[in-house]
């Protein structure tokens, strides 16, 4: 059948049902370049469709004038130019060449060498930058080298840290398999280089989230840690075994550590706000909010897609292990972001959050990936490339409808790292575990001082990898041709 360029019919498929469409909707689909797929996911889903000129659905006036328009760009430059205000409104829609690398991200699969970094500026305004240590995974190639959570770099390979224009770090090394860290000694604020080195190897690795959980006595009060580095789906089974673990234990407080997460699955924040809780089953979590177009059609067929429930099983079908709590502690930086902060905002209408730490990221807004398939889902891939995006498609609000915090959500209680003063993650004597060990020991009546250094905060290895602070859905039903 002939290829006729009908972006009409497509917006009444999308936007009126399914059922009514005719056989040259089915030859729309069959995009005749990448670039084709690129434009026409993102027209249906992107969060800023309509604020994106090259979007608009009556840009071409003819299908020549389309795919002219196509030729000038390869895959990676035409999202660039469809994205609305790049790194300023929209810092967070990726695209990925080969869909598996992608893939394998949002479940914390990549080459690692097992150290977890942050990154800071040396002075405010300054183009230099230090690397910290956060912490180390178990059974890696760090875990069996001389360096541990505090060790602070200043180049790597030899190539001192900068960030660029855009405040983004500028290539290290950090991406090539084996690396070396030149390192220096924090001296009251100031960082100095001291001839040491420390050579890396990175190896196929799969993050296990749950790094740390265990049991601190204060008082009567028995009080549940745990660190929690990231919302992947792969480990759902590893996150309810430590919940069951607390209730094993009968603890009567938590201090959920979500410092260095920077985010994840939907899916996975729901089931873990289920397993804080456990008395909201069926109530709203979260609420979706799609572009005009994608609203406009779920609204009139599947409104209840749009909202995230309260659940009491996980999605491979075994039981929450569930603690009823109505009061929890979470731990927070600046690399606190997406999925961690829904979390925290939509625990708030249901039980008390007592955040504890830096004010957050700030990423309200969520993603999906796309591949190139006639349903956009994948299945009947493209066999000519392994294309996939993963574009901002919404924002994410609380049962009040509550989800403007861009600038980051606000601690209750302030407290900045010391990069002179780490501490052991776990261990009471942990500053930021040891103030939340303290406040819940007082009933909150506790005389917070901390004079740490402040340093502007940069990217930390999380983000290293392509996926910017990610917050997605996952085999969502939204994602679909109608």
């Amino acid at each position: 059948m002939k290829k006729i360029f009908k972006f009409g019919l497509l917006t009444i498929c999308f936007l009126f049902v399914f059922q009514n469409c005719s056989d040259d909707y089915d030859d729309v689909l069959n995009y005749r370049n990448t670039n084709e797929f690129v434009w026409t996911g993102l027209n249906q889903y992107y969060y800023w469709q309509r604020k994106s000129p090259d979007l608009n659905d009556g840009k071409f006036a003819s299908d020549v004038a389309f795919q002219n328009y196509l030729s000038n760009y390869t895959p990676e430059t035409l999202f660039k130019q469809l994205r609305f205000e790049p790194g300023v409104t929209d810092k967070y829609s990726v695209i990925f060449s080969d869909y598996e690398a992608l893939e394998a991200a949002l479940q914390g699969t990549a080459k690692n060498s097992g150290a977890d970094f942050g990154f800071k500026r040396i002075t405010a305004g300054s183009t230099e930058v230090f690397g910290f240590v956060r912490y180390i995974l178990p059974n890696s190639d760090a875990s069996t080298k001389n360096i541990q959570r505090g060790a602070i770099f200043y180049a790597v390979n030899g190539v001192p840290l900068t960030v660029d224009n855009d405040g983004r770090l500028n290539p290290t090394g950090l991406s090539n398999d084996t690396y070396t860290l030149n390192m220096a000694d924090y001296n009251n604020g100031n960082i100095t280089p001291n001839g040491n080195t420390i050579t890396l190897t990175k190896t196929p690795y799969s993050e296990n989230p749950v790094l740390i959980k265990n049991v601190h006595l204060v008082g009567s009060k028995k009080v549940g840690y745990l660190m929690y580095n990231g919302f992947y789906s792969g480990y759902e089974n590893e996150l309810n075994n430590a919940f069951a673990y607390f209730q094993g234990e009968g603890i009567t407080h938590l201090v959920l550590d979500l410092r260095y997460n920077s985010g994840g699955s939907v899916n996975v924040a729901t089931e873990l706000a289920s397993m804080i809780t456990g008395q909201f089953n069926g109530q709203i979590f979260a609420k979706q909010e799609w572009n005009e177009k994608r609203m406009s059609y779920l609204n009139a067929v599947n409104p209840d897609a749009l909202l995230n429930k309260f659940t009491a099983s996980l999605s491979n079908g075994n039981a929450i292990t569930s603690l009823n709590l109505t009061k929890v502690y979470i731990l927070t930086t600046k690399s606190t972001a997406s999925a961690s902060e829904l979390i925290i905002n939509s625990l708030k209408p249901y039980i008390d959050v007592t955040q504890i730490g830096d004010v957050t990221t700030g990423k309200n807004v969520g993603s999906i990936t796309l591949y190139d398939s006639p349903t956009f889902r994948k299945e009947n891939l493209n066999p000519n490339h392994k294309y996939a995006m993963q574009p901002i498609v919404l924002k994410i609000l609380n049962k009040n409808g509550v989800g403007e915090y861009s600038d980051g959500i606000l601690p209750n209680v302030t407290y900045t790292e010391d990069y002179g003063n780490l501490g052991v993650l776990g261990e009471n004597t942990e500053p930021l575990l040891s103030l939340a060990l303290s406040y819940i020991n007082t009933n909150g009546r506790i005389n917070n001082t901390s004079n740490a250094k402040v340093f502007e905060h940069v990217t930390d290895s999380k983000n290293l990898d392509g996926i910017e602070k990610g917050m997605y859905l996952e085999n969502s039903s939204n994602i679909s041709r109608e």
